[in-house]
């Protein structure tokens, strides 16, 4: 029998086709790093505390933080595919007050950091799972923001969680290496490029 029902072509998980746009590679690759930053500046002080870095310690913290970065994208992502549908006139600016968000709290975060804060141990895995979850968070609301975006979120999870994997493994040597000097410049890094692909979404679909 042919189905002569007509609707949108279906794309990866049964989702329309024009749902799923795949974003620029190196777009997402910005993306990545500026999550990466806060796993970064964690796996730094983590380096700290350490002091003689190890290599399966190392792999442990960068597995965690890794493991949650890829996660949480696509769980925000998912929150968000309901709500683009009531959102849709509006997805573009939704994309722009998240990223908008989560990069002035960045920015604000990477200020305000105590310099008396006590040391915690990072080899600890309840600690590590704590930590894997708090530095994630945002990429939480980002996988909302490219749900909102209309983005395929299979490369950028993939992107996210192999890029704070590697950034997180080399953190960790970094803080055993220079200390406290890089920690909050990271954050604040990061923070301004998230607003600047917020800023390009919204531009980009406001002229576009």
């Amino acid at each position: 029998m042919v189905n002569t029902r007509s609707g949108p072509k279906r794309g990866w998980y049964n989702l329309p086709s024009e749902f799923l746009m795949d974003m620029p590679v190196l777009q997402v690759v910005l993306i990545a790093v500026a999550l990466s930053m806060d796993a970064f500046a964690v796996s730094i002080s983590s380096g700290i505390v350490i002091g003689k870095m190890r290599v399966r310690h190392a792999l442990l913290i960068a597995s965690f933080f890794g493991v949650f970065q890829a996660v949480m994208p696509f769980l925000g992502w998912e929150a968000g595919r309901g709500l683009r549908r009531i959102l849709m006139n509006y997805d573009h600016w939704a994309a722009f007050i998240l990223l908008l968000a989560v990069g002035v709290k960045m920015i604000w975060d990477s200020l305000k950091k105590d310099a008396d804060e006590k040391p915690f141990d990072p080899l600890n895995i309840y600690v590590l799972f704590i930590l894997a979850i708090a530095t994630s968070i945002d990429a939480l609301a980002v996988g909302i923001a490219l749900s909102f975006a209309g983005v395929n979120i299979v490369l950028p999870v993939i992107i996210i969680g192999c890029v704070t994997f590697a950034m997180s493994f080399a953190g960790t040597y970094v803080g055993s290496i220079f200390g406290h000097m890089l920690e909050s410049k990271v954050e604040m890094a990061a923070g301004i490029l998230l607003i600047g692909i917020g800023v390009k979404i919204l531009v980009q679909h406001t002229l576009g």
